[in-house]
């Protein structure tokens, strides 16, 4: 028999606060980058600064996202390899 894990709060909440921090850090580096391309088109007066720090703001959320999905996949990996060994221990207990 498979005993299914109940969602409750906690891991509701940990799941909705995983995501959020990702939502943040997507705004968080494109905000950054457009400071940065701000301040290259006021040193150099071209429009030019400004499209550059975008483009780095925008690479690196996209960086951030990849790097939470690589954590999420790790993770699941994790759980699987867990659910396996318990599916086992429990088998050779039987």
């Amino acid at each position: 028999m498979s005993e299914e894990i109940k969602p409750t709060k906690i891991t509701n909440l940990a799941r909705a606060a995983d995501g959020l921090s990702v939502g943040i850090s997507i705004v968080v580096a494109i905000v950054i980058g457009f400071l940065i391309g701000w301040g290259l088109k006021s040193l150099s007066g071209s429009n030019l600064g400004l499209g550059i720090g975008i483009f780095i703001g925008v690479a690196a959320a996209i960086n951030n996202v990849y790097k939470a999905y690589k954590s999420q996949l790790k993770t699941y990996e994790d759980l699987k390899e867990k659910d396996k060994l318990l599916k086992s221990v429990k088998n050779t207990s039987d």
